[in-house]
């Protein structure tokens, strides 16, 4: 209540992502100006080679192991995927939950360093991802490297990965948090792979460059400054 009272005195409101802006409608009444988080696209790239996801070998997931990450999902739906390789890294609160719900054949590589985890998205056929999130870096990071996504389709995943079909299609959506779907989106993901390509998933990070942040958090600011000078 004491929230809801307050907000009235926020002359303005900023969402990362329209999944938020949404929120802040419903809850508060007032609308946001959406501006989505920078992702740094000079050190996530493609790696040299130029392979196309459907050559490479393995899929990818990795995120700090809490529970809303849902990350013994993504472990469990490889239990229906023979001949599918898994590699996770990460580690947290859920590690028991998570390697319980892994085949054997999951490879886990533990917290890794920033470059081994760019090094890791380089080389993926797809990364997993199948948390509900506000707007979703690593997401975005994955493509930054050429590498497309299969994602929960909801949160800020709506707004950074292309669902297939289409020629500029990213990745790929499932509509639950189950097991089942993830694998039922892995398998439809796999049927797809040749229409996804490295460069589309490189353009599309390219929209969350830390240059157009800047200049969208600047005109922000400005535009605020002038209205607020305008009201006094």
């Amino acid at each position: 209540d004491w929230d809801r009272q307050a907000s009235p005195r926020v002359t303005h409101f900023i969402a990362n992502s329209e999944f938020i802006a949404q929120r802040i409608a419903r809850c508060y009444d007032r609308e946001a100006s959406v501006i989505h988080p920078p992702v740094d696209l000079r050190f996530f790239t493609p790696g040299e080679g130029g392979v196309e996801p459907g050559g490479r070998d393995y899929y990818l997931a990795a995120s700090r192991w809490v529970p809303y990450k849902r990350m013994d999902l993504v472990a469990a739906a490889f239990r229906d995927l023979p001949g599918r390789r898994l590699v996770i890294a990460g580690d947290g609160p859920e590690a028991a939950r998570v390697r319980r719900a892994a085949p054997p054949d999951v490879e886990f590589v533990g917290e890794v360093p920033r470059e081994r985890l760019r090094d890791l998205l380089r080389g993926a056929r797809a990364f997993v991802f199948a948390a509900e999130e506000d707007f979703g870096i690593l997401p975005v990071e994955a493509q930054a490297c050429g590498t497309p996504v299969i994602a929960y389709g909801r949160g800020g995943s709506l707004e950074t990965v292309r669902g297939s079909p289409g020629s500029t299609a990213t990745g790929m959506f499932f509509g639950v948090q189950t097991a089942e779907a993830i694998t039922a989106a892995v398998r439809a993901f796999d049927a797809a792979l040749p229409t996804i390509r490295t460069g589309e998933c490189r353009a599309n990070a390219e929209r969350f460059s830390v240059e157009r942040f800047r200049a969208e958090f600047a005109a922000f600011v400005d535009r605020a400054r002038r209205e607020h000078g305008q009201r006094s």
